[in-house]
């Protein structure tokens, strides 16, 4: 048996996150229009065994069901993406009143539950019609991102306080533009870096219109990676270097430094990007009230002489994989919390921990339930290295696990099962595993402590200062 979780701060967010093209579904109804991943899946060999995400979770009806398991759960926060092509089919123009209904209703849900909405505008489903005009790669898809901004928060920055402008940019680049194994599958390697340069733009200029619009926080979210070089030679620290360049900093010293890494080892030289204009970075460095760290696991990597990309990835021998082949490594969590707070220091933010799970072979028992008891120690262990680098002083204000329940995983189709929730795909029933009673009990607990804590330092405070959301008190 474990030993007990230690206590969390109080005000610590628990939540769990989805995004829309994985679990809505109802791609054809209600003016929805045409997205890049709608393209990409009818490609053939796109996507394992030709899936799509038609239907997916089908959460565009069954959204209420989903609210109920959300309130079950006991989370505090939600963390959900807004579809761009409900909101505006082609990508420009005026909204579509459906579209934004549909966010409204399920907003009014959530707050009624007792559940803070914390929406994401782009979670990589552009739509078409910008991709055809060029998408990420054309810097007018920027100014378009921050038009899509402000007619989503226009309707509900009156009750969503907190907003995250894009997800995983790096992934977007890299796997959708560098490498096409993800929409819209292009590859263009380096070629793809404007496509960088453009989502960090439009997370500026979305952040503004944001603000304008009543948004109280903005955040963004980002996916990182400890690169750790796959020896102690030069030139594979060299390789892990400019790994950790283009994967970690590219997508945040523009944020938090208002400048671009050294992009050297890429052959790119001082002069930097052809693409950033005078003024880009002062936009991309608005102010952001925290940074979304999404994290799965860390990068081993090698060199590589004489290709483009100086490195090459390498096995992570020692440790447990999850179903994806993905190395199982908690403490590596705890070291990307304090490299970013060593990183960049008073410009760091307050941080989220906005994506953290792992897929798992899950399949009904004999009784019905789901046992998943690989999924338990994965939530066990990450959760104990987010309280770690707390310890260590880094401002870690909440958790989202990846993810409610399991939907579409973009190539993998429906192979891959992250949900704390089982979903039969063909009945499109629910059914919790034993991890959403681990989580739930494990919330319920935090909650009662925080409070216990709270009536404990208050009757023996003697003038003392209570610790407030994000100020670590002490462990038990």
């Amino acid at each position: 048996m474990s030993a007990p979780m230690p206590a969390f701060p109080q005000g610590f967010l628990w939540g769990v996150a989805t995004s829309a093209y994985q679990i809505e579904g109802a791609v054809r109804e209600d003016g929805r229009g045409e997205s890049v991943w709608d393209t990409f899946c009818r490609r053939p060999g796109a996507i394992r065994d030709g899936h799509t995400g038609d239907v997916a979770t089908d959460h565009y009806h069954r959204w209420a069901r989903d609210v109920a398991l959300l309130a079950e759960l006991g989370v505090d926060a939600y963390r959900f993406s807004i579809a761009w092509p409900r909101i505006q089919p082609d990508g420009a123009g005026p909204p579509n009143p459906a579209g934004l209904d549909f966010y409204d209703r399920l907003t009014d849900a959530l707050l009624a539950a007792g559940i803070i909405p914390v929406p994401t505008l782009y979670h990589w489903d552009l739509p078409q019609a910008l991709e055809d005009g060029g998408g990420w790669l054309n810097r007018q898809a920027a100014q378009r991102f921050a038009d899509y901004a402000a007619l989503a928060a226009g309707r509900l920055a009156d009750r969503v306080g907190t907003w995250i402008t894009l997800n995983e940019p790096f992934v977007v680049t890299a796997f959708g533009y560098a490498l096409g194994i993800h929409a819209p599958g292009r590859t263009l390697m380096l070629g793809a870096l404007p496509a960088a340069h453009h989502q960090l733009l439009g997370h500026g200029l979305a952040t503004a219109a944001l603000r304008a619009a009543g948004a109280r926080e903005v955040l963004i979210a980002n996916n990182y990676s400890p690169a750790w070089p796959a020896s102690e030679g030069d030139a594979d620290r060299e390789a892990a270097r400019a790994y950790d360049t283009l994967h970690n900093r590219m997508f945040t010293d523009p944020i938090l430094l208002g400048r671009y890494p050294d992009l050297s080892a890429f052959g790119i030289g001082p002069e930097g990007l052809p693409c950033v204009r005078d003024g880009d970075l002062a936009v991309i460095s608005a102010p952001l009230d925290g940074l979304g760290v999404n994290y799965y696991m860390p990068t081993r990597l090698s060199a590589l002489p004489g290709s483009p990309l100086p490195f090459q990835m390498q096995p992570i021998p020692g440790y447990p994989v999850t179903a994806f082949g993905w190395p199982v490594v908690p403490a590596g969590l705890t070291e990307l919390l304090t490299t970013l707070a060593g990183r960049y220091g008073g410009a760091l933010p307050a941080v989220y921990v906005t994506e953290n799970g792992c897929s798992q072979a899950d399949q009904p028992g004999p009784g019905g339930g789901v046992a998943d008891p690989g999924r338990i120690g994965y939530l066990d262990g990450h959760i104990r290295a987010v309280h770690d680098a707390i310890a260590a002083g880094v401002d870690v204000r909440g958790y989202f696990h990846w993810t409610l329940a399991d939907n579409f995983e973009w190539s993998e189709g429906y192979h891959q099962r992250f949900g704390l929730v089982y979903t039969d795909f063909e009945t499109l029933e629910r059914s919790p595993k034993a991890s959403f009673a681990w989580y739930r009990d494990l919330i319920a607990a935090q909650r009662a402590g925080a409070r216990d804590d709270r009536g404990a330092r208050a009757r023996d405070a003697r003038g003392s200062a209570v610790p407030g959301p994000g100020v670590p008190g002490p462990a038990e």
